[in-house]
């Protein structure tokens, strides 16, 4: 079964260039030009989805939150803007990556196919990790604190997984980058110090607990 893009940009040429590219790849492609459009395109159960953040009536972050209360999959956003807060911002919007216009077909392409790649991964994955009552169901991608769930995001959970399992080792912010995204990823490792944070901070409303040390001068590791 193919894989369902949504792209959602209200560029029509853009979306009729990228649909177009993406069902020659092998994908459904599924386009929506407005918030209204994008949430009742939902019903699809998209794999992935394309955002644009430039978005007429409500912008791309605002609609990424929404997007975020329904589905758990992939969202990569597409972006004119460069600057590490705006990198920051869409993070703490929900997205998992961003492409920076202009792009390359040859380049989205890669970018859709790895993380797609990542997801079907960890939804194979049977294991359960757990540590100091944090529980972590890799294949089903749920945290739970006893009976209290925990809404990480995507790249949340990846990071949360990686750390996990290497607990007590540490890794600075490129490691744990190349783990998450990939060795040919593009972006700036930077990203992962606001994703560190936004995982301590729903760790520890949920449990009280610090789980994640930061090393001075050399990074981060999972206390055991």
């Amino acid at each position: 079964m193919a894989y369902k893009i949504l792209i959602v940009d209200d560029e029509k040429m853009l979306t009729e260039l990228l649909s177009s590219h993406l069902r020659k790849c092998g994908y459904e492609a599924f386009v929506a030009e407005n918030a209204q459009q994008t949430i009742s395109m939902l019903n699809v159960y998209p794999d992935l989805i394309l955002l644009d953040i430039n978005m007429p009536e409500i912008d791309g972050l605002e609609l990424c939150k929404m997007i975020r209360q329904n589905v758990v999959c992939p969202i990569l956003f597409l972006t004119a803007r460069i600057t590490e807060q705006d990198k920051i911002n869409g993070l703490q919007a929900g997205g998992d990556d961003y492409i920076t216009k202009p792009f390359s077909l040859k380049e989205l392409t890669a970018r859709v196919a790895a993380h797609l790649r990542r997801d079907e991964r960890s939804k194979c994955t049977p294991k359960i990790v757990s540590s100091q009552g944090l529980i972590v169901n890799l294949a089903e991608r749920t945290c739970f604190y006893g009976e209290k769930p925990l809404n990480l995001s995507n790249r949340e959970f990846d990071i949360v997984e990686f750390l996990m399992r290497n607990a007590n080792q540490i890794f600075d912010r490129e490691r744990i980058y190349e783990a998450v995204w990939g060795l040919n990823a593009e972006g700036d490792s930077g990203v992962i110090k606001e994703h560190i944070r936004k995982i301590r901070n729903k760790l520890k409303e949920a449990t009280g607990r610090e789980y994640i040390e930061t090393v001075w001068g050399m990074g981060y590791r999972w206390k055991k």
